[in-house]
């Protein structure tokens, strides 16, 4: 009896890979579904600087969670794994195959590994977990974490401040390693259900093809996006508002500097962000297949296609 076929897809990688295309070429090749598994695509408040699917891509399949979140409401991750559960859900139920396509680590994560259900801390835990590493240092913060944590203390990656105070914030505030608390998740998607793949271009591609895409966003109504947004008056704490561009086109707006200097440190900072979502797949999914070349995307293709037709 032959093996049944994945019925879920999961596309990763980092801004400008060529991802959202991919999957649109999968979806249309398996008459699947595509579900968003990036942050800022969630919200309704930033098409065009999230690089979100044209309304002409969105038709040519149909498309789950783009834009669905207002940009006063932050999403959390465990938020995004209920509702894209909920739409595999609906569209197994439609008997279709899904594609999974984003640049959030997290979420994928989510999907494959789990997600722990942590209680909400209190912002005077974190606050005393922050201070407590800035009066410390990262050395001997990390040998206090070690004491009550020692499994996060070894994981977590030098410099990955913000991991390190989340690891002491749920130990003192529950009184249970956030250790324990992961090790107790279940994968949303069941092994054998899903396959993936990773985008991974060579890094002067990539980067080339993120400036182009900058200038291309700036052409097409950027800087009126991202002025629609500040005149909403939004907290800078909301995810929204952490998307790369908006502070640097905004500078821009407020007469703080020039376009040509906001493009060239939005392209930097988009850069850089390419970088760090690379080096999280790389670390956190190093036995996905990884497509490097359009030969290579072409194989994956090829070989999906050839499966689902006999299954």
């Amino acid at each position: 009896m032959a093996q049944q076929a994945p019925t879920v897809f999961l596309i990763a990688g980092p801004t400008a890979s060529g991802k959202s295309a991919l999957a649109l070429r999968l979806a249309e090749r398996l008459d699947a579904e595509i579900v968003n598994a990036d942050a800022l695509q969630l919200y309704g408040d930033l098409r065009l600087l999230t690089a979100r699917p044209s309304a002409q891509d969105e038709g040519r399949a149909h498309h789950h969670l783009y834009g669905v979140a207002d940009g006063a409401d932050g999403w959390s991750a465990g938020r995004w794994l209920r509702a894209a559960s909920a739409v595999l859900n609906e569209i197994a139920g439609r008997g279709r195959p899904a594609v999974v396509v984003g640049g959030t680590g997290l979420y994928f994560r989510a999907l494959t590994v789990g997600l722990a259900e942590i209680p909400p801390i209190p912002r005077a835990q974190r606050d005393k977990a922050e201070a407590l590493l800035e009066a410390l240092g990262e050395t001997e913060f990390r040998a206090a974490l070690a004491k009550i944590d020692p499994a996060a203390a070894q994981r977590i990656a030098p410099g990955d401040r913000q991991r390190l105070v989340r690891a002491m914030e749920v130990q003192t505030a529950t009184g249970r390693a956030i250790s324990q608390w992961q090790a107790d998740t279940r994968p949303a998607l069941p092994e054998g259900r899903w396959r993936a793949a990773a985008l991974e271009p060579d890094r002067a591609t990539l980067y080339a093809r993120c400036d182009a895409r900058l200038e291309a966003i700036v052409r097409e109504g950027a800087l009126e996006e991202v002025g629609a947004l500040m005149a909403r008056a939004l907290s800078p704490a909301l995810p929204v508002m952490k998307a790369v561009g908006v502070r640097e086109l905004a500078a821009h707006l407020t007469g703080q500097t020039s376009l040509k200097d906001a493009l060239a440190l939005a392209q930097q900072q988009t850069r850089r962000y390419a970088k760090r979502q690379s080096t999280w797949l790389r670390n956190q999914t190093p036995d996905w297949p990884r497509l490097r070349t359009d030969r290579e995307v072409e194989d994956f293709l090829a070989a999906v296609s050839s499966r689902a037709a006999s299954s």
